[in-house]
């Protein structure tokens, strides 16, 4: 059972499940082109957190999502943005941002959210391009674009430790010049292989490349077998399909279908499925659950109210789409990723949309924060992608025409017997020890996930909105 609870002081006990509270309770573009950005020319916001407070955080419509900071574009002496990705330093732990821009990286520290510093840019290879793609392995972050010849950069991300005087250009560290201009680039961090996409090898489709040495990346073989790719995800398979468990599959997103590949074998790579659906637009891009039992994709060309597809793919061979989800909204949708329970998705004029899908085949949407401020258009304007899986649970997203925004949406903190209050709950893994704890690191719109158990908690007072679930018993 899930309710919402606010300003709420427990004056007896609590039972989570069967829920008694004494209180008051509340509820490649390889077949289209883009046209050029739509440039806003937004200030800087830096300094203070812009709270979403009645649908809105500045000029910028929300629902449950804070406004940290904004990075504008004059910032980085750049005219768009394009990918992003992230980073968190093992040693430090800092947090940060890398966005692509059209004439380079760059890279910001996010680590303090609402003061985050632009450290510096790496140039471009060759020249500039709207299109930019950004991974991360090993400390390293390996960088392509669709600029003639530009091939994949291999940049030390330690360098970001110790930059004195900020912004710097920063330098490479290796180049891999077997492929020229690709549109994306794939990597699966437990195996140590990239997947450039939509280039001129391959077919457009899987150029491989061993990167288990960053600085000396080598050529491992090619998926040409469906054409071109324009984007992918590859893991070591873990889900239901016991025939492939074990196995490095790619999922991969090619314009018209979703066609399932085993890459095992670099040599010989195996397609296990092609699969279509109706009124496909353009398969752009997708991201596994946890379990690799669902997929989730994206169409950025099919129109209507914006529509997710949910792959069920417990038969890797035999894929099924059960449902698809419609938002109440008509944009484009652009990419997503699934951390937990949750789906973020960048869909372009509409900005940041996140999505429960603790039923998996009925998503809700939660929250959103809308990036491009204009309208809410079918164009190729606003929100390009985002990063959702710093610890922290910032979420930064890069927007085409505005720059980097730092957000903090609503977050599932976890609790349960046995746990630690060192942290801010949101690692389920790592849960906090006590209901206390995790209130006094939640915010607003967050939910608090209760794992069986009995809590003492003598003094405790919800002065939040949150969402409370699980099995767990208090007693005062």
């Amino acid at each position: 059972m899930r309710c919402r609870i606010r300003l709420l002081t427990f004056v007896g006990w609590l039972a989570f499940g069967a829920m008694s509270v004494q209180g008051q309770q509340t509820a490649s573009m390889k077949q289209f082109s883009k046209t050029p950005p739509d440039i806003q020319h937004l200030p800087a916001v830096m300094g203070v957190l812009t709270p979403c407070d009645d649908g809105s955080a500045g000029p910028y419509a929300c629902n449950e999502v804070d406004l940290l900071a904004f990075v504008p574009l004059s910032t980085f002496g750049s005219g768009s943005a394009n990918d992003i990705w992230g980073w968190t330093d093992p040693v430090t732990g800092n947090e940060y941002a890398l966005i692509g821009l059209n004439n380079g990286t760059g890279f910001v520290d996010v680590t303090d959210p609402v003061n985050p510093v632009y450290l510096g840019k790496l140039p471009t290879h060759t020249s500039s391009s709207s299109w930019r793609d950004i991974k991360v392995y090993a400390d390293h972050a390996f960088i392509v674009s669709e600029a003639s010849g530009h091939g994949m950069q291999v940049f030390d991300l330690t360098q970001l430790r110790n930059v004195v005087a900020p912004p710097v250009t920063f330098v490479k560290a290796a180049h891999y010049d077997d492929v020229g201009g690709v549109h994306n680039i794939v990597i699966n961090e437990d195996s140590g292989f990239a997947y450039t996409v939509g280039g001129a090898t391959c077919s457009g489709g899987l150029h491989m490349i061993n990167i288990q040495n960053p600085t000396h990346p080598t050529f491992a073989g090619c998926f040409s077998g469906d054409g071109s790719t324009h984007d992918a995800q590859c893991v070591i398979y873990t889900g239901p399909d016991t025939e492939h468990l074990g196995k490095e599959i790619c999922f991969n997103s090619n314009g018209d279908t979703v066609t399932i590949v085993d890459v095992s074998d670099k040599a010989n790579p195996i397609q296990l499925s092609r699969t279509s659906y109706p009124n496909v637009g353009y398969v752009h891009q997708g991201w596994l659950t946890d379990d690799h039992a669902f997929f989730y994709q994206d169409d950025e060309l099919d129109g209507g109210n914006t529509r997710t597809l949910i792959w069920d793919v417990p038969d890797l061979d035999n894929p099924a789409l059960p449902t698809e989800y419609f938002a109440a909204t008509t944009s484009r949708d652009h990419n997503l990723y699934v951390v937990d329970d949750r789906v973020y998705e960048t869909n372009y004029t509409t900005g940041l949309r996140i999505l429960d899908i603790t039923d998996r085949l009925n998503p809700v949407e939660v929250a959103f924060f809308d990036t491009y401020t204009p309208n809410d258009g079918f164009s190729f304007s606003g929100a390009w992608s985002n990063y959702p899986f710093f610890a922290s649970g910032v979420v930064i997203v890069s927007s085409i025409g505005e720059g980097l925004f730092v957000l903090q949406g609503p977050l599932t903190r976890y609790v349960a017997p046995g746990g630690s209050d060192a942290g801010n709950c949101i690692n389920p893994g790592s849960p906090c020890a006590t209901i206390a704890h995790a209130v006094s690191q939640a915010n607003d719109g967050d939910t608090l996930d209760i794992a069986a158990g009995l809590y003492l908690e003598p003094s405790l007072v919800i002065d939040k909105e949150l969402t409370i679930e699980g099995a767990g018993v208090v007693v005062r």
